[in-house]
């Protein structure tokens, strides 16, 4: 039973990956005119996501960014991501729909009452990390 809850839980963050990717992607070309890929900004905003993906305390349990406790990003690109979402989310509907709705389900989970993988500073913003580097 372990095995097949991980392999889910895998799947779960590959398919928030993508989601984050595919959102970024249509606001980038729907608010920067790019053509291919990514422009800077949308990049940058890009590998900060899925960083903070990757090293979410929560794991594959974790519950969507807006009904997360722990409040990872930091201020600035939370804003951003914000935005990102605000934009690209109706318009996943038409165009990912599956994605959209994945995302919609893991809206209504419950938050977990504290990650399983927690770690001192994986739950900690750059400006923490920053802060606590220049002490």
């Amino acid at each position: 039973m372990t095995g097949r809850r991980e392999r889910d839980n895998a799947r779960r963050l590959a398919r928030e990956a993508r989601t984050i990717q595919v959102m970024i992607g249509m606001y980038c070309r729907g608010n920067h005119a790019t053509q291919e890929g990514l422009c800077a900004d949308c990049e940058a905003l890009q590998d900060y996501a899925l960083g903070r993906l990757e090293r979410c305390p929560y794991g594959g349990t974790k519950p969507t960014c807006a009904k997360c406790p722990i409040h990872c990003y930091a201020a600035e690109m939370r804003a951003r991501i914000r935005t990102v979402m605000r934009y690209a989310g109706p318009r996943m509907l038409l165009s990912h729909p599956l994605l959209a709705l994945g995302h919609l389900v893991d809206g209504m989970r419950k938050v977990p009452a504290s990650p399983h993988r927690q770690s001192a500073t994986s739950h900690k913003t750059d400006e923490e990390h920053d802060l606590a580097a220049s002490n």
